[in-house]
């Protein structure tokens, strides 16, 4: 369902939105820890001075204006809500995305958010999800590649699908930091520089196998960092495609071309990739903010004017594709 917004007094136009930036509340860190059992800790978080303080909200604006960056969708991944005990993710949630909805409500200019849901319970999911746009305003959903045990492309959250497709919303899929369960990874500190990739580039397999891009073809699924390896390895997908897709199915370098993609990566040649694999209006400007800061934040804010690309590329990837599909104005 998209979300008509004004544009800035004063802005550049068009709007440079960044669609993967993360905001970490103190008080829902808080909360995570006294719940004590949060699939990847807030130790990391923490670090990043990311909260909603006055103090963190004037640096993050700061390096926005100095990049070029006119407003950003907040998303709490991968600190998600999920927990066994229903009460714990639905308080979770609903905490994170009150605060969330604050912001957006405060700075409108500079917010707006995805929020979050109560995974893997899917009643109160459905409930929350229809609070966030029906109450709340939300720009779409965040989810992490995996809800505790259980990947989010699972037959058991087709009724979750169904609803975001009936609203046409975005669902943004962020890595859970789980490493794909690979000991090897976790245990050689590569859960965020290898497994993150590889949790991207799985679960957009595991969304074709789904079935997810031909079902529900209104929902708008964006997946981070360029899908990972996705482009890099699609010829190999394609070629390989009946080892592990029906045989009715669309070749996977079809279906990659029905998500939507981030562009945190700041790598001219792996973005280089993605355009011709994917296509540029299937590219998202995204910072990975607060994990990108400073010097960083710039640079994944600038890299793609300097790739390479055509000024229409550019111009899609910066502003129009995520004009339209937010429905910005």
């Amino acid at each position: 369902m998209p979300l008509p917004c004004v544009q800035a007094k004063g802005s550049r136009n068009p709007l440079r939105i960044d669609v993967h930036a993360h905001c970490f509340p103190a008080e829902y860190l808080d909360l995570l820890d006294r719940y004590g059992d949060s699939a990847v800790g807030t130790d990391f978080a923490r670090r990043f001075a990311a909260g909603a303080t006055s103090a963190e909200l004037d640096s993050r604006f700061q390096l926005m204006e100095r990049a070029g960056v006119d407003r950003q969708i907040l998303s709490i991944a991968p600190q998600a809500p999920y927990f066994h005990e229903r009460e714990r993710s639905v308080a979770a949630s609903r905490l994170a995305n009150d605060a969330f909805a604050d912001l957006t409500h405060r700075y409108p200019r500079k917010f707006l958010a995805f929020g979050c849901l109560p995974l893997p319970h899917l009643d109160p999911s459905l409930a929350e999800a229809a609070r966030c746009f029906d109450e709340l305003a939300m720009a779409g959903i965040t989810v992490s590649t995996w809800a505790l045990d259980r990947s989010i492309a699972d037959r058991s959250f087709d009724s979750l699908f169904e609803e975001l497709d009936r609203r046409g919303a975005a669902l943004f899929i962020h890595p859970a930091g789980l490493a794909c369960g690979s000991s090897a990874i976790a245990n050689s500190g590569l859960t965020w520089p290898l497994g993150a990739p590889v949790e991207d580039a799985l679960i957009a397999l595991q969304l074709m196998q789904l079935g997810v891009p031909t079902r529900y073809p209104r929902l708008r699924v964006i997946l981070s960092h360029l899908g990972g390896f996705l482009p890099f390895l699609m010829r190999r997908l394609d070629q390989q495609s009946r080892w592990f897709l029906p045989n009715d199915s669309p070749l996977p370098s079809e279906l990659a071309r029905r998500f939507w993609y981030d562009t945190v990566n700041a790598h001219p040649p792996a973005l280089r990739c993605a355009v011709e694999t994917l296509g540029a209006d299937r590219l998202l400007f995204g910072s990975d903010f607060p994990y990108w800061n400073d010097e960083a934040f710039e640079l994944a804010a600038r890299y793609i004017s300097g790739s390479g690309l055509s000024a229409e590329a550019v111009s899609r990837i910066e502003s129009g594709n995520a004009t339209a599909l937010f429905a910005f104005t």
